[in-house]
């Protein structure tokens, strides 16, 4: 079972909607200014209405004929009165087509209100979505700047131009935040590589004089014995210093990339650890397809063989197996280990992938290495843009994934 879980490793994510149906502020602010332009414009529709409708209502109101000799009386909008015989019909006649035309011209005004009402509500939402997207603009530089800075990259800066107002202002509170943790990142990394550095050199020293006084052949046995049990001690922590440098370094984006085939990574990292897998009794098997990726090959070699001896240390004694695969799928490349070995449960995957965590045990307290290896593993793949994610097998051991973009 391998020394670490990747704090990178997430549960899959629940199904999220398509972006063009997600209830996104623009959308939002869109309807709410088409749904106030509306609202508006029905109200003065009926506001309209109803004082067209008084208006109208009043029109011809009072007239009537009472009196007359030899009148006579055609209309093409009311050809009824031609017909009337006394002046009571004839004004009976006349209100019934006022009503009519009230009516008519009542309906005739609704109906061309509502086809322009409806006209200037597509106007309304098209220019509410415009100004929503133009208003939001600064919340897209401050998500795409976020969303850089995801990938480790704490160069970036928002820097945003404009009126000082509220986007602004949280725009520079944003650019502040970075700053400080850029700062603290930076410190950080200088501290570690600084220490490792600095201890590099008495670590050298001691080996040294230990191996002289291991090659002295006149040396008591006791003596012998101290020294191999104090060399492999200098060793282990000769192999602390380096991982923590290329922890320290990793950490960073990659900045020079070349191309790199995961298969020969893979590869090569199989024949570095054959003598160790042999010595437990440990097959192993590949089926390595090619996958070019652009990255940093002493930074991918160390990914595939720290996978590759974890899964051969953390394996079933004379009986196990490690399976190295890597290849191209949807348009990424992967490079996958799994190996037979303990039950990890489910709870435990978080925690293997922290420095010096190991599972149910912490710290250095084991000979199977320094518990930086896949942290290691984890910070190289971000480095490069990638993800590592570990999933235990229901038979015991893990099936760990790393995947790189191809550019």
């Amino acid at each position: 079972m391998p020394e670490g879980s990747p704090s990178g490793w997430r549960s899959p994510d629940s199904p999220k909607l398509p972006s063009t149906m997600r209830p996104t502020i623009r959308m939002r602010l869109t309807l709410l200014y088409g749904g106030m332009f509306l609202i508006a414009g029905v109200l003065l529709l009926t506001i309209i209405y109803m004082l067209a409708a008084e208006a109208l209502r009043n029109t011809g109101s009072g007239l009537r004929i009472t009196d007359g000799y030899g009148l006579r009386f055609s209309s093409d909008v009311c050809p009824a009165v031609e017909q009337a015989q006394t002046f009571g019909q004839f004004n009976s006649i006349v209100e019934s087509c006022l009503d009519t035309q009230r009516n008519a011209a009542l309906t005739a005004l609704l109906h061309r209100s509502l086809v322009a009402l409806l006209g200037l509500a597509v106007i309304a939402f098209a220019f509410g979505y415009a100004m929503a997207g133009r208003v939001l603009s600064p919340l897209g530089q401050i998500t795409r700047t976020a969303r850089r800075v995801a990938g480790t990259d704490l160069s970036r800066r928002i820097e945003l131009d404009g009126p000082d107002d509220e986007l602004k202002e949280l725009a520079d509170t944003f650019d502040e935040m970075l700053e400080r943790l850029e700062r603290a990142f930076t410190a950080q990394q200088r501290f570690v590589g600084n220490a490792s550095h600095e201890l590099r050199t008495p670590l050298a020293i001691n080996r040294t004089l230990l191996e002289v006084h291991l090659s002295d052949p006149g040396a008591p046995v006791e003596l012998q014995q101290l020294g191999k049990t104090l060399l492999a001690t200098n060793e282990r922590s000769e192999q602390l210093v380096e991982g923590l440098l290329l922890l320290a370094r990793s950490d960073n984006q990659i900045i020079e990339r070349k191309p790199v085939d995961l298969a020969e990574v893979a590869s090569q990292a199989i024949d570095q650890a054959r003598a160790e897998a042999d010595g437990k009794g440990v097959e192993i098997r590949g089926d390595c397809e090619e996958a070019v990726v652009q990255g940093n090959g002493v930074l991918l070699e160390r990914i595939a063989l720290n996978l590759v001896q974890n899964a051969i240390r953390y394996n079933v004694p004379g009986d196990g197996w490690v399976q190295v695969d890597s290849g191209m799928q949807h348009g990424q490349a992967f490079l996958v280990v799994a190996n037979t070995g303990p039950v990890v449960p489910a709870y435990e995957i978080d925690n293997l992938f922290e420095p010096f965590r190991r599972l149910r045990t912490e710290r250095t307290g084991s000979d199977k290495g320094v518990g930086l290896g896949l942290s290691i593993t984890r910070s190289v793949a971000r480095a490069h843009g990638g993800t590592v994610v570990a999933t235990p097998r229901p038979d015991g051991g893990l099936e760990v994934r790393c995947t790189l973009p191809v550019r």
